[in-house]
């Protein structure tokens, strides 16, 4: 008895020993792994290490640094961390195995939308436990006290307003604007708008600025205007399908672009001490001769995309509005939004099939169970609209495709276009058949946005597809009381295109 003890003892002390053993090497294992080589060594996206180095991060005025694990793993002790860390190993080393990484389309991982599923609030706020350091603005104050108060209530995360703090971006900045984006010059300021004598395409010419906006004469005509119940991914406020006839009209060839709404902001910005309703209630008046503008956004509202020829974004529709009011007192012509039925018949440019171009919902959409499978057909739609199959997952230049058979470009894709109708469901129900001219309701609490965006799928960019703004739900994160009339802070993909009426002394 007294051997087989001893033999026992001799087993249990081994057991102990290859215990510890294991533990430490477990342990030397996972905290190697959780190094800023080891995750460098499968992230292999480019400048990983040099947009790290460069960032608030790595490179403060405090010389602490920041590792990967700190933002991409949940607090260290926790059952998340450790839950995350095994998800995210998997993943990340199928895909070094596997995975093309010449494929893999970089930019839009730095994106918003991809970096809330990769960085944990509550790591943010194990090292932040104080949200008003020394040197604070005073927007900062204001934000970060919003962000207090509505954390929970509206799911606020600090990755929304801090997207380069731990990678570096020359492009991203989360303080309010200063000054005007300064843009090439195009050639010579004119002196007066375009003289128009015909219904043909023209150039508008706004006066102080070396700026034009080209404008496409489009036919007057009768279409029908909604989906039929048959056709397939078609909604129900899309019925019923009905005749409108519209009468001719000027449409911008392209959404407004960045270009252009900045020579309206630099004459008409606001430095925001009248009060918002003040604006409004001024730049509502028939007698007004000059207009108000926006004040300055915070952050660079073109998302670090670029400016220049693509689409204007985030402003919201009365800024759209007052855009088409200043433009109207710069040109002596009547600029406006285009109602519903004018947008849709210019989209569908003389077609009345889904797209302007060839082809179905069915053949293009990722949605279904098919082209889930084995793909979705990209060759044909790609040359016509920027979606979410080709946009990589921002706005593009109108160069990019192709004009509709009335010279539009853009009418489907890049971004969401305001029309000058309050939403309703049923609104087509309120239509009769062969109206002309159509405005929709007479009143609402969300206006109309026509064409998809980048982002979405190609059912949305149907012809008939309909759409409408989210007014507090686009302003959920806005920090300032009151909230802008100017500017969207949660939403990216939303611009306008104008129309220009045709006077009666044009034949």
């Amino acid at each position: 008895m007294a051997k087989g003890k001893k033999r026992g003892w001799v087993f249990g002390l081994c057991g102990v020993i290859v215990g510890v053993v294991l533990a430490l090497a477990l342990s030397h294992v996972y905290h190697r792994s959780s190094s800023n080589a080891a995750c460098a060594a499968c992230h292999v996206h480019p400048q990983c290490e040099d947009s790290w180095k460069q960032s608030a991060h790595y490179n403060n005025g405090s010389g602490t640094k920041t590792d990967c694990t700190a933002c991409h793993l949940p607090p260290e002790g926790t059952f998340g961390h450790f839950k995350a860390k095994a998800r995210m190993g998997v993943k990340d080393l199928w895909a070094y195995i596997f995975k093309d990484k010449e494929s893999i389309d970089w930019d839009s991982k730095g994106e918003m939308e991809h970096a809330v599923k990769i960085v944990y609030n509550e790591s943010c706020k194990e090292c932040h436990v104080n949200l008003f350091p020394k040197g604070i603005s005073d927007d900062g104050i204001s934000a970060h006290l919003y962000y207090e108060e509505n954390e929970e209530k509206l799911d606020l995360q600090c990755i929304g307003c801090h997207l380069d703090a731990g990678h570096y971006n020359p492009n991203y900045s989360h303080a309010k604007m200063a000054g005007v984006p300064k843009a090439k010059a195009k050639g010579p300021v004119f002196e007066t708008p375009a003289v128009v004598n015909a219904f043909a395409n023209f150039n508008e010419q706004i006066p102080a600025t070396d700026v034009a906006i080209p404008m496409v004469a489009v036919p007057a005509g009768t279409f029908l205007m909604g989906s039929n119940e048959k056709d397939a991914y078609s909604d129900d406020d899309e019925y019923p399908q009905h005749k409108v006839s519209v009468s001719r009209f000027f449409m911008s060839e392209t959404e407004i672009t960045w270009d252009q709404y900045w020579s309206f902001y630099a004459e008409t910005m606001s430095e925001g001490r009248t009060p918002p309703e003040v604006i409004y209630a001024n730049n509502q008046r028939d007698d007004v001769d000059a207009v108000s503008g926006p004040t300055p956004p915070f952050g660079n509202p073109d998302q670090g995309w670029g400016m220049g020829d693509r689409p204007a974004i985030t402003m919201t529709y009365y800024a759209a509005q007052t855009f088409c009011q200043w433009l109207s007192l710069k040109t002596g012509r009547h600029y406006r939004l285009p109602t519903e039925a004018e947008w849709e018949y210019a989209a569908r440019g003389g077609t009345d099939t889904p797209y302007f171009f060839e082809g179905k919902p069915g053949k293009f959409t990722n949605e279904s169970l098919r082209n889930r499978i084995f793909g979705a057909d990209t060759v044909g739609i790609n040359r016509y609209v920027v979606y979410a199959n080709n946009s990589r997952n921002r706005t593009q230049e109108p160069v990019k495709v192709h004009a509709n058979p009335f010279g539009l470009k853009n009418m489907l894709g890049n971004v969401l276009e305001y029309c000058s109708d309050w939403y309703a469901e049923d609104a087509y129900s309120q239509v009769p058949d062969g109206a002309v001219d159509p405005k929709g309701p007479a009143t609402g609490t969300e206006h109309v946005v026509r064409g998809g965006s980048y982002a979405d799928d190609a059912v949305a960019l149907r012809s008939a597809a309909r759409g409408h703004t989210e007014h507090d739900a686009w302003l959920r994160t806005d920090p300032q009381k009151p909230k802008s009339i100017w500017w969207y802070s949660d939403v990216k993909g939303i611009g306008f295109r104008i129309v220009c009426e045709v006077p009666d002394s044009i034949q």
